[in-house]
This record gives C-alpha cells, sequence and structure tokens, in this order.
C-alpha cells in the first residue's frame, strides 16, 4: 500500500506542508474554515494517518500515559479509568492501561515497560511496596499521580477520599440507632484505604465509649472470609450490624447471608464502603459509601496534565469526600 504523507495531503488540498502540519496539531488562530475543510477532506480521501512517532521524537513527547490499577475487578476503578480516558481524549492523550493485580512485581514491571516506551506519566493505584521506584520516579521530575492509596514517606501528587472519616460516620450512626455488637470486615491490611477504614471504625467505638472487640472484626482473604463469617455468625455474640470494607467483601457477605436466611434490615444492618453498580436496584434496605470516582479519575488526570506540561506546581495530596446513600 503506497504510504501517504503529509506532502500528498498538503498537495491535494492547495495548501503548504507548514499549514497540514499546524491543523493535525490543532493550531488553528490564523486558519480560516475554508482551509481546514479542505485539509480535514484531503486527509479522509487519501486515508491520511499521522506519523505519531516522528512527531514525537520531534516534540520530545508521545502524547501517551500510562494508568496502572490495582485491580481492575472494582467497579470503582473502572469509573476512575473511565474519567481519566474521558480526559485524554479531550486533551490529545492516549491512555495505555494495565492491570497489576495488587501484585507488587507486576507493578514494577508495568511501570518499566511503561517508562521504556516513553509515555509522557503514570497514574498509578499503588501497591505500596515498590516505594524505591516510587521515589526514583519523584527524584527524576517523572511526571506521576498515586490515585486512590497513600504513599508513605514520599511529597506526592495523590487523589483520595476520606476513608476514615467516612467510616466513623457510619459506624456511628449503627451506635445512634442503638447497635453496639458491630462487625467489620475487611482484606489484609496491606493497603491505607483498609487501614484507614478499620481506624474509622475503632475510633468510632471508642468515641462511644464501645469496647472494640477482635472477635466482630475479620481481617481475611477473600478465600477464607466465608468460614470466618461462619464463626462469627455461629457465636454467642452475633452482630446486629455490619460493615464491609469493599465490594469484594460485600458479595462474599451477602451470599453467605442468603445461604443462612439472614434478613436484612430484620436481623442485620449493612453498610458496605464501594461503589456498586445497579445498587439502586436491590430490594435489600443496605447503606453504601459512595466515592467520587469520577471527579477523583479528573483531579488525578489534572494534575498529571499540569506536570507534564511544566507548570510550576507543588506536590499536592487532593482529599475529596464520599457520601452515604
Amino acid at each position: 500500500m503506497e504510504n501517504i504523507t503529509m506532502a500528498d495531503v498538503a498537495k491535494a488540498a492547495g495548501v503548504s506542508k507548514s499549514t497540514v502540519s499546524q491543523y493535525l496539531n490543532k493550531r488553528f488562530e490564523y486558519m480560516g474554515e475554508k482551509t481546514k475543510l479542505k485539509i480535514e477532506e484531503a486527509i479522509e480521501k487519501l486515508g491520511y494517518q499521522p506519523n505519531y512517532l516522528a512527531r514525537s521524537l520531534k516534540q520530545k513527547r508521545t502524547s501517551m500515559v500510562g494508568i496502572i490499577v490495582a485491580n481492575s475487578i472494582h467497579y470503582f476503578s473502572m469509573e476512575v479509568i473511565h474519567a481519566i480516558e474521558d480526559f485524554c481524549q479531550k486533551h490529545d492523550l492516549h491512555a495505555i492501561v494495565c492491570n497489576a493485580d495488587d501484585d507488587p512485581d507486576k507493578e514494577k514491571k508495568y511501570i518499566e515497560m511503561l517508562r521504556a516506551k516513553q509515555v509522557d506519566g503514570l497514574i498509578i493505584f499503588p501497591t505500596g511496596q515498590n516505594n524505591d521506584l516510587y521515589e526514583s520516579m519523584i527524584r527524576n521530575g517523572y511526571p506521576v499521580v498515586f490515585m486512590d492509596r497513600k504513599v508513605e514517606n514520599l511529597d506526592v501528587f495523590s487523589v483520595l477520599t476520606d476513608n476514615e472519616a467516612s467510616t466513623y460516620q457510619a459506624i456511628k450512626q449503627f451506635i445512634e440507632k442503638g447497635h453496639q455488637n458491630i462487625a467489620f470486615a475487611v482484606q489484609p491490611l496491606t493497603i491505607s484505604p483498609r487501614r484507614d477504614r478499620l481506624e474509622g471504625y475503632k475510633k468510632a467505638l471508642k468515641d462511644a465509649g464501645l469496647q472494640v472487640d477482635p472477635n466482630l472484626i475479620i481481617e481475611s482473604s477473600l478465600a477464607e472470609m466465608k468460614s470466618k463469617l461462619e464463626k462469627l455468625f455461629s457465636s454467642e455474640k452475633k452482630p446486629t450490624a455490619f460493615f464491609a470494607a469493599n465490594d469484594r467483601i460485600f458479595l462474599i457477605v451477602m451470599e453467605f447471608l442468603k445461604e443462612m436466611g439472614i434478613k436484612l434490615g430484620k436481623d442485620l444492618e449493612f453498610v458496605v464502603f464501594d461503589n456498586i453498580p445497579y445498587a439502586h436496584l436491590l430490594e435489600s434496605p443496605l447503606s453504601f459509601i459512595i466515592q467520587p470516582a469520577a471527579e477523583m479519575g479528573e483531579k488525578a488526570a489534572e494534575l498529571l496534565f499540569k506536570q507534564i506540561n511544566k507548570e510550576e506546581i507543588e506536590p499536592v495530596q487532593l482529599v475529596l469526600p464520599s457520601r452515604m446513600v
């Protein structure tokens, strides 16, 4: 197939190569509508594809960014990615999405691979276990924003939600309704949202003058969650209220409650901290702590874009509030 060049487009449109270049780079300040239309028609007729590699070498930018998501199974993560991609499209950036599966080795490989491909910057849902690599990027001035999870002991750009405060308010509402046996289920405390949500739970109990009972706290892998639930609900001190720390725990607990014939709203009150699709269709009386996923994604993309464009901004930790529904 014949390689169509910018010169071919210029000739077909009856304009100079520099005018076609200005059109491709969206520099329309001194370009009339008639000229734009002629170039657009020539590009379409000839089937011209710009050489992005050559352009990136000239501009020293690839117009690509990487998104390394901790676990793409979470609906919240997909909402964030969607918002980032929307921002990228509006600003002529291309997003490459990688799923690290909460595996620090996989995360490290993706960071190294994307940087080798010379992406202009990264948005990372960090595993928290590659701090030397994070520090190296920051020290070298590489554009990076951390999403959803704190990076300890480093001055970084990050976008988070108020995990501790939102959990505190949910537990406080349980207590105000008269609940004292409040269960809390969380996966291993390897990342900051899980630790912060557990801290909010404990603080709400202590502030109400209630004991923190370790028997009501399930910290477990998903594989072992159901056996831990069986032990909890077979004990004398059964919970009357339950807090699930994310959507995956929520699904396991809901399946367990159905098997046991435990009725929500009658036998147990329930809150889950996560964005659940189609939650409004559920008949069970549930409460959800909804994270501002779209806003978080957009803010992260904005912070990355400013770094890529070398704007003078200091590292900032944005904490956006979640809301109870």
